[in-house]
């Protein structure tokens, strides 16, 4: 069982079909029909919403677009690794301030903490990065299986940029699917910088049908809260710490080496996140998964920490 791929353990399920035609002529490059429906439910404009083949390759033409080798980036520690990457990839160097920062990138909820900023401290954020001409770029991947009411999407102004994805909601990472909202102006630079045709149609296809179904996903959430709790009394009742979490994944201290302890559990058919890529080296990352699969990492993990 992988406890280390943070995805909904209680889906919406629904009914969806790629047309066999649609497989004989390549895709609308502008994606017109699935931003009509992205800014539907969102209650954004089209040209105000990208989309490509997954989160990471908005991040990666982001900072293609933003960032060059006299801009600055600024993250935080720990976090998502992929930010940094891609500025790093694009020539930007890293500013020890966000006050300083050409784009501040926050991951909301973060990975792998868990932990949820509130929107009135996102907004704290956007107005230090636009004082000097900044961005904030707000990673939402997450932010649907926490407390969405938290979110940025319904801010318009030129110094957001938001990203989303169905990934992790939907539970469906080999479907790639990302988009994220903007100012007209740099959402039209990210449409012409991605590759042509980038969302196949499969992918176009799934996601039309699954943005009809966002309101499922708050039993998602109730049913990822209750779980949650449940993984933190059994965790905390071993003596070990974990990172308070507002979605579906714990950080858990170990209070040693995690190598070791991720070995141990893969004897037991387990695999969860070892957090030495994130500087945490005795640190791990579990999933919340169902209530059947929980109760077996708790006693795979109660058996390997004695």
């Amino acid at each position: 069982m992988d406890f280390s791929a943070s995805l909904n353990p209680l889906p919406p399920r629904f009914a969806w079909s790629c047309e066999p035609g649609c497989l004989s002529s390549y895709p609308d490059n502008d994606y017109r029909r699935l931003k009509e429906c992205i800014a539907q439910v969102f209650h954004r404009n089209i040209d105000e919403i990208c989309v490509g083949n997954g989160s990471i390759e908005l991040i990666r033409v982001f900072c293609s677009i933003m960032l060059s080798s006299k801009r600055t980036y600024h993250t935080t520690s720990p976090t998502f690794g992929e930010y940094e990457l891609s500025a790093r990839l694009a020539g930007a160097m890293a500013a020890d301030r966000p006050e300083t920062a050409d784009v501040s990138f926050v991951c909301n909820p973060n990975n792998p903490t868990g932990e949820l900023y509130a929107r009135t401290d996102m907004l704290a954020r956007a107005r230090v990065a636009s004082s000097h001409g900044g961005i904030l770029f707000a990673d939402e991947a997450f932010i649907e299986l926490a407390d969405p009411s938290e979110t940025l999407i319904d801010q318009h102004k030129g110094s957001f940029f938001v990203l989303r994805s169905l990934t992790k909601s939907f539970a469906v990472p080999g479907i790639r699917f990302g988009y994220g909202f903007g100012d007209p102006d740099l959402v039209a630079k990210i449409e012409t910088a991605r590759p042509p045709w980038s969302v196949n149609a499969y992918a176009e296809a799934f996601a039309l049908q699954a943005f009809t179904h966002m309101d499922e996903l708050e039993r998602s959430r109730a049913y990822i809260a209750k779980e949650r709790g449940f993984l933190q009394k059994k965790i905390q009742g071993m003596g070990l710490q974990y990172h308070p979490s507002s979605v579906n994944y714990l950080l858990v201290d170990c209070a040693r080496d995690a190598g070791p302890l991720c070995a141990r559990l893969e004897t037991h058919d387990i695999l969860v996140r070892d957090c030495t890529s994130f500087g945490l080296p005795s640190c791990i990352r579990v999933a919340v998964r169902t209530h059947e699969e929980n109760t077996l990492l708790v006693e795979a993990l109660s058996a390997c920490v004695r």
